[in-house]
């Protein structure tokens, strides 16, 4: 018989192989489309999945109870969502996740002034090694290597975390339509004004783009949500490392990107960081950072919410 575990992080790594199919999908269409345009059709189009999933809430309050906090959780879902969309158009799939792979350690650091959680000398180590693993991948320095895509994936790591971060603090307070709804009306809105600076007009073709990366981003979450229900956190958090097959997959088959040596090193030196964090918080006692790493939620969508669990000292 299948363990809850193996089945948790089966979902998962579906969960991921689907996110990474909606990222090579907004890779494709950034060849032809500002990423305002992408972030704007796609939550467009994910509104009738939406308000499906949330039909069965009876509360019909959209009041957020801690708006302070809902409405910086918002400016940095919409932060993540345009600077994630634009990377995957701009860099290589590879480069982009080995940046975004960062996330956990920042989360790591966001969560002493956000949560009040004490981080050792060891979590700190895995914190500096991850960020020596962007630096190598980025390689400030050499000729040409930088550019606007990779300065996105950074943001997309900072902002995703604070997004998990707050998400751990607000997420047992606030309703699920809140935590999902507010994002979406503002991309509308926002993305909305800067559409006509930059639309284009778009075949049939890519507006069916467009809904494969609404219905992607909600099946995706559908699977995470089905995983963190089947496995412990720890199980599962993991399998977003299976990203990186998929990027170098993808990136060769699709977009002739071939990773070099300095993106695969990079991405091992932030990988083994990163599980450094997750195997430390998945060990006998618990830290208030875990719920934090294990909410790491994609753009615009929001986990399930994870019941607090106490404090653990210095590690």
């Amino acid at each position: 018989m299948i363990s809850a575990n193996v089945r948790g992080a089966g979902f998962a790594l579906g969960a991921f192989a689907v996110f990474s199919l909606h990222d090579a999908v907004v890779k494709a269409l950034g060849v032809h489309y500002d990423a305002i345009q992408i972030v704007f059709f796609s939550v467009l189009m994910g509104f009738p999945l939406v308000i499906l999933l949330l039909i069965r809430e009876r509360d019909g309050s959209l009041r957020p109870r801690r708006p302070v906090w809902s409405a910086i959780r918002t400016l940095a879902v919409m932060a993540t969502m345009l600077s994630a969309f634009y990377a995957f158009s701009a860099i290589p799939l590879a480069q982009a996740y080995a940046i975004i792979f960062a996330t956990p350690l920042i989360i790591t650091a966001l969560s002493v002034p956000i949560l009040g959680e004490r981080v050792g000398p060891r979590r700190w180590t895995a914190v500096v090694l991850g960020l020596v693993g962007v630096l190598i991948v980025l390689r400030p320095g050499a000729e040409a290597s930088l550019g606007l895509g990779h300065l996105a994936a950074l943001v997309t790591a900072v902002a995703g975390a604070l997004v998990a971060v707050i998400m751990r603090k607000i997420g047992n307070e606030e309703r699920s339509a809140v935590l999902l709804l507010y994002p979406m009306l503002a991309n509308s809105v926002v993305m909305g004004c800067l559409l006509p600076f930059v639309y284009q007009p778009m075949p049939l073709e890519h507006l069916g783009g467009m809904a494969l990366v609404a219905v992607g981003a909600m099946l995706g979450m559908l699977l995470m949500i089905a995983a963190y229900r089947a496995g412990e956190a720890g199980a599962v958090a993991p399998m977003q490392y299976s990203q990186m097959i998929w990027a170098v997959v993808l990136g060769v088959l699709l977009f002739d990107e071939v990773p070099d040596a300095a993106t695969m090193l990079g991405s091992c030196v932030i990988v083994a960081s990163g599980l450094f964090v997750f195997l430390r918080e998945g060990r006998g006692r618990s830290s208030s950072t875990r719920p934090a790493l294990y909410a790491a939620d994609r753009p615009g969508l929001a986990p399930e919410p994870v019941p607090p669990i106490s404090r653990r000292g210095q590690d």
